[in-house]
Protein backbone atom coordinates (compact mmCIF):
# COMPACT_ATOMS: atom_id res chain seq x y z
CA UNK A 1 0.00 0.00 0.00
CA UNK A 2 1.29 3.21 -1.16
CA UNK A 3 1.71 5.95 1.29
CA UNK A 4 -0.37 8.86 1.48
CA UNK A 5 0.92 12.09 -0.17
CA UNK A 6 2.21 14.82 2.26
CA UNK A 7 0.09 17.79 3.17
CA UNK A 8 1.33 21.18 1.38
CA UNK A 9 2.79 23.27 4.04
CA UNK A 10 0.71 26.11 3.27
CA UNK A 11 -2.75 23.74 4.26
CA UNK A 12 -1.11 22.14 7.19
CA UNK A 13 0.11 25.63 8.60
CA UNK A 14 -3.64 26.92 8.03
CA UNK A 15 -5.08 24.57 9.96
CA UNK A 16 -2.72 24.23 12.58
CA UNK A 17 -3.60 27.80 12.58
CA UNK A 18 -7.45 28.05 12.55
CA UNK A 19 -8.40 24.71 14.36
CA UNK A 20 -8.80 24.51 17.91
CA UNK A 21 -8.70 21.16 19.66
CA UNK A 22 -10.22 21.74 23.26
CA UNK A 23 -13.06 23.71 21.51
CA UNK A 24 -14.36 21.02 19.36
CA UNK A 25 -14.15 18.96 21.76
CA UNK A 26 -16.33 20.70 24.19
CA UNK A 27 -18.94 21.30 21.08
CA UNK A 28 -19.12 17.21 20.82
CA UNK A 29 -21.34 16.59 23.62
CA UNK A 30 -25.35 16.96 23.30
CA UNK A 31 -25.31 18.27 26.85
CA UNK A 32 -22.87 21.65 25.93
CA UNK A 33 -24.57 21.76 22.44
CA UNK A 34 -28.17 21.99 23.99
CA UNK A 35 -26.58 24.58 26.57
CA UNK A 36 -24.55 26.70 24.08
CA UNK A 37 -27.91 26.88 21.74
CA UNK A 38 -29.75 27.84 25.18
CA UNK A 39 -27.07 30.91 25.23
CA UNK A 40 -27.26 31.91 21.83
CA UNK A 41 -31.19 32.15 22.79
CA UNK A 42 -30.37 35.20 25.17
CA UNK A 43 -29.32 38.39 25.50
CA UNK A 44 -28.47 38.32 29.40
CA UNK A 45 -25.99 36.06 31.45
CA UNK A 46 -27.89 33.07 32.46
CA UNK A 47 -27.63 31.25 35.85
CA UNK A 48 -26.66 27.79 35.82
CA UNK A 49 -30.01 27.06 37.92
CA UNK A 50 -31.58 28.71 34.79
CA UNK A 51 -29.87 26.10 32.41
CA UNK A 52 -30.80 22.99 34.32
CA UNK A 53 -34.32 22.90 32.99
CA UNK A 54 -32.85 22.43 29.35
CA UNK A 55 -30.35 19.87 29.81
CA UNK A 56 -32.12 17.07 32.05
CA UNK A 57 -29.60 16.63 34.37
CA UNK A 58 -29.13 17.82 37.63
CA UNK A 59 -26.72 21.16 38.78
CA UNK A 60 -23.37 19.67 39.33
CA UNK A 61 -23.48 18.16 35.64
CA UNK A 62 -24.77 21.12 34.17
CA UNK A 63 -21.92 23.23 36.18
CA UNK A 64 -19.23 20.91 35.45
CA UNK A 65 -20.48 20.96 31.50
CA UNK A 66 -20.26 25.18 31.66
CA UNK A 67 -16.68 24.62 32.93
CA UNK A 68 -15.22 22.80 29.85
CA UNK A 69 -17.38 25.28 28.08
CA UNK A 70 -15.92 27.91 30.10
CA UNK A 71 -11.97 26.47 29.52
CA UNK A 72 -12.39 26.29 25.85
CA UNK A 73 -13.60 30.01 25.73
CA UNK A 74 -17.10 29.16 24.43
CA UNK A 75 -18.77 30.71 27.28
CA UNK A 76 -17.70 33.61 30.06
CA UNK A 77 -18.72 33.49 33.50
CA UNK A 78 -19.25 36.47 35.75
CA UNK A 79 -20.32 36.44 39.24
CA UNK A 80 -23.36 38.35 40.54
CA UNK A 81 -23.76 37.92 44.49
CA UNK A 82 -23.25 34.06 45.54
CA UNK A 83 -24.59 33.05 42.11
CA UNK A 84 -22.65 32.41 38.54
CA UNK A 85 -23.72 33.97 35.29
CA UNK A 86 -22.87 32.54 31.72
CA UNK A 87 -23.20 34.00 28.64
CA UNK A 88 -21.96 32.42 24.92
CA UNK A 89 -18.74 34.51 23.56
CA UNK A 90 -20.63 33.97 20.02
CA UNK A 91 -17.80 36.54 18.77
CA UNK A 92 -15.13 34.53 19.42
CA UNK A 93 -16.33 31.20 18.73
CA UNK A 94 -18.02 32.82 15.17
CA UNK A 95 -14.58 33.67 14.45
CA UNK A 96 -12.55 30.11 15.38
CA UNK A 97 -15.18 28.36 13.53
CA UNK A 98 -15.06 30.89 10.07
CA UNK A 99 -11.05 30.64 10.25
CA UNK A 100 -11.38 26.92 10.36
CA UNK A 101 -13.74 27.03 7.32
CA UNK A 102 -11.53 29.38 5.77
CA UNK A 103 -8.49 26.96 6.66
CA UNK A 104 -10.22 23.93 4.87
CA UNK A 105 -11.09 26.23 1.60
CA UNK A 106 -7.75 27.11 1.28
CA UNK A 107 -6.72 23.62 1.42
CA UNK A 108 -8.76 22.68 -1.06
CA UNK A 109 -7.73 25.49 -3.64
CA UNK A 110 -4.42 24.00 -3.50
CA UNK A 111 -5.69 20.91 -4.22
CA UNK A 112 -7.47 21.86 -7.35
Amino acid sequence: MSEPAPLPTACEAALSAALRPALFKALCDPVRVSIVARLATRQDPVAVSDLVACCGIDFSGVSRHLKLLRQAGVVSATREGRSVRYSLNSDALCQVLRASADALEQCSEQAG
